[in-house]
């Protein structure tokens, strides 16, 4: 598992996923968000404002790949 480390008390998952280099754009966040394919905390999730926590963690579905937001 990836830490990504952010500097505030949250951040949403649109930027996180910018943040943590998993995607290249917002617009490309915005579809994997939209078509299901991000999972928080192992649930999906649709909604790219959803603001994340420290220890929230991230996966694409059909990834090993996971990572959690940290300090």
């Amino acid at each position: 598992m990836k830490k990504i480390k952010i500097e505030t008390e949250g951040i949403t998952l649109n930027q996180f996923l910018k943040w943590a280099s998993i995607v290249g754009s917002g617009a490309e966040a915005k579809e994997l968000i939209q078509a299901g394919e991000v999972l928080v905390n192992g649930v999906v999730e649709n909604r790219r404002g959803r603001k994340l926590k420290i220890n929230d963690i991230i996966e694409l579905r059909g990834s090993n790949e996971k990572y959690q937001v940290s300090r």
